[in-house]
């Protein structure tokens, strides 16, 4: 069965995640792929432009946004799974944090839980267990992207906490270590100077692999250029260039081309020698 780690192994740079939201608020190019046409077409265009992973979401969580129902977040997922995982050749995650979402998504063809919720639970743990599915852990410091967490030995030390705690929970579970992946959160439970601190120590993270780093035009970004959200590109490509560099092993990004292209040039650079050719 699929794992990211696996995957990790067999390429010479970090993994490429290609965002699409079946959404009709998501903060960057809201609803453009709310439509099972549109959403079909770009992940056909996501896996020609180099993904290795395709994530789909049903539910925002930018800040300030309302969570969609269970309900209206399955009904949006429905109009593309089973049809997506079915036609591309890349894995397909689920973006959630609800347990009966992700049971009918791993039902539907996808294969990594892409799990928001910021906690253990045996009941998300029982789902990724039951279909061998690969499981994503994010940091949040239990408050959403629109809260900041208070951190008093600082956001690096509760991160490597918190991670040591899901891994050991999750091995204690039954779950493979070849399973996990772990995210640090940027933006989410964490102020722009907490992001910022993360990005800087990507490096400190590495007795958890893969590490995702999920950056893609967000509020940090927009603080350090000045820029609108949808005017984010060339930052963003700096972020993940440079996390890419400092030992990021998945980039989850909504510029998938240019990400792929960048984070060839960084792996190339840190390797010494190129990857390609």
């Amino acid at each position: 069965m699929f794992s990211i780690y696996n995957c990790m192994s067999e390429k010479k740079r970090p993994l490429v995640m290609g965002i699409l939201n079946v959404t009709p608020d998501s903060f960057f190019e809201s609803g453009k792929n709310y439509f099972a046409e549109s959403a079909f077409n770009r992940a056909l265009e996501i896996e020609s432009e180099g993904a290795d992973i395709l994530d789909i979401g049903g539910c925002s969580t930018a800040p300030g946004k309302t969570f969609a129902s269970q309900e209206e977040e399955l009904a949006r997922l429905k109009t593309v799974l089973p049809l997506i995982p079915n036609t591309v050749k890349i894995p397909v995650s689920v973006d959630t944090f609800r347990v009966d979402v992700a049971k009918f998504a791993l039902n539907n063809g996808v294969r990594i839980v892409n799990d928001e919720s910021g906690c253990f639970t045996k009941e998300m743990a029982a789902v990724v267990k039951e279909f061998d599915a690969s499981w994503i852990f994010m940091h949040t410091g239990n408050k959403t992207s629109s809260e900041t967490g208070d951190y008093p030995a600082g956001v690096v030390a509760d991160v490597l906490e918190f991670f040591k705690s899901m891994k050991e929970q999750a091995l204690n579970f039954g779950i493979g270590e070849d399973k996990l992946c772990f995210d640090y959160g940027i933006g989410f439970g964490k102020s722009r100077e907490d992001d910022l601190t993360l990005l800087k120590n990507t490096d400190k993270f590495y007795d958890f692999k893969p590490l995702l780093v999920g950056v893609s035009n967000k509020r940090v970004v927009g603080q350090a250029t000045g820029k609108d959200v949808n005017e984010r590109l060339f930052g963003t490509l700096s972020a993940e260039s440079i996390t890419a560099f400092l030992g990021a092993d998945v980039i989850r990004t909504h510029n998938v081309k240019a990400c792929v292209d960048a984070v060839a040039v960084s792996a190339s650079i840190k390797k010494g020698g190129f990857i390609n050719g």
